[in-house]
């Protein structure tokens, strides 16, 4: 007996899959494959905040189930740490939960907020949780533009407009996720009074919040903006700042209304992370942050050595400002095959694995997403590769075009 199940016919085949497949298949051959594909931090976690978990969990007293919402001590860190950073007051009682990572907490809060058919705005390319989240939520979703330029608002309004039901919530992320743009102030402001005035709520991914490059200009939070918790909510995580991916420690703060609904639907699906994790996220929070320099300025230098080596190979990539990636424009002669043929050509010529920017969002066609997760004797290896499969690129798009065309069948022809 085979379902055809309604939330799955809502998700398209992972467009990753194809290239996850063929970087797997090349490994088990012996292959070398330098991986830009996923934003996996490489570092190992900072010694004080493990050297927490270890004492922490020595405590049996610890391994019971903890608190869906977070520990006290964790939601009070992340209220400092909005203090300390952003010059922003919040309750750790109605305005701080803790999630599962952000990804968790994204997608959690879509089935809380979240009727069949609700509008939500969305920008393309983005995230795949930012879209995915509410269309498993059985929403519908509306693209908006990613880049925080003067056609923002514009485009915002045509939504609004055209949209039926009106828009629930619009979601933001800056640093973007893929393509590193960032927003300033007035920027937010300008969308805090125009949701504001529509009754939109707003969910803000700032996950990238401390990974930035220009140290007198860092990303501001959209909770700076008078006004903005009526209507707001925004998610961080400990996984990029201090090197945490696989810890899994997340957190939305902002909108009380937005953290209930949040903490409601948690409460059915979970009991919190395993609190020695809570607990040593806590001391990431409030110990020392050089490790959060260090690790800025490692994230730099790849950047650096990353797009000045690949334009001296011949590809202009633009220098991102903040986030671990780079958002680059498929080279010449591979721009008509799309970016998921030119990330298999990459992979199979160069052994170098990408992100091919449809993955994003159809928006995200004529890019790739190259993360900054390899050393940089690993990058410099990757741009010597890169060089060659550039230096044969025409005959190797050639050849993948000629590849590409099916032959006509009688009917056809």
């Amino acid at each position: 007996m085979k379902h055809d199940f309604h939330r799955i016919k809502r998700l398209p085949p992972y467009v990753f899959a194809e290239v996850n497949a063929m970087k797997a298949a090349a490994r088990a051959n012996g292959d070398d494959i330098i991986d830009f594909g996923m934003g996996n931090p490489d570092q190992p976690t900072p010694p004080h905040i493990v050297e927490k978990l270890v004492e922490t969990v020595r405590n049996p007293r610890t391994h019971r189930y903890s608190n869906s919402r977070g520990i006290p001590g964790l939601r009070r860190a992340l209220c400092n740490y909005y203090e300390r950073r952003f010059n922003v007051a919040l309750d750790p009682e109605r305005e701080a939960i803790v999630t599962i990572g952000s990804k968790e907490g994204l997608a959690n809060l879509a089935q809380a907020i979240t009727g069949p058919g609700d509008v939500i705005l969305v920008p393309n390319p983005s995230y795949p949780i930012h879209q995915f989240g509410f269309i498993i939520a059985d929403g519908a979703v509306r693209y908006v533009p990613v880049k925080p330029d003067d056609d923002f608002l514009p485009a915002l309004e045509r939504s609004v407009l055209h949209s039926a039901p009106k828009p629930v919530a619009l979601v933001l992320c800056y640093p973007a996720n893929p393509t590193a743009y960032v927003a300033d102030l007035d920027f937010y402001t300008e969308v805090v009074k125009f949701c504001r005035q529509h009754d939109i709520y707003i969910l803000s991914d700032l996950a990238y919040a401390e990974i930035y490059y220009d140290d007198d200009n860092p990303p501001p939070s959209l909770l700076q903006v008078p006004g903005a918790r009526d209507i707001a909510v925004e998610f961080t995580s400990t996984s990029k700042t201090y090197s945490m991916p696989g810890w899994r420690i997340g957190f939305a703060a902002g909108n009380a209304d937005l953290i209930a609904a949040l903490a409601r639907v948690k409460s059915y699906l979970d009991y919190g992370a395993f609190t020695p994790i809570q607990v040593a996220a806590a001391a990431a929070l409030n110990g020392p942050q050089d490790c959060v320099a260090e690790i800025r300025a490692l994230y730099k230098a790849r950047r650096n050595v990353l797009i000045d080596g690949l334009a001296r190979a011949g590809w202009d990539i633009p220098m991102p400002s903040a986030s671990m990636y780079a958002w680059a424009p498929i080279p010449e002669p591979f721009a008509e095959l799309g970016s998921l043929e030119f990330s298999k050509l990459l992979l199979e010529h160069a052994k170098v694995a990408v992100s091919p920017g449809v993955g994003f969002g159809e928006n995200g066609e004529g890019y790739v997403r190259i993360a900054f997760v390899e050393n940089e004797q690993r990058i410099r290896q990757a741009v010597r590769s890169i060089r060659q499969f550039l230096a044969q690129g025409d005959d190797i798009a050639a050849a993948a075009a000629t590849s590409n065309v099916a032959p006509l069948t009688a009917s056809q022809s």
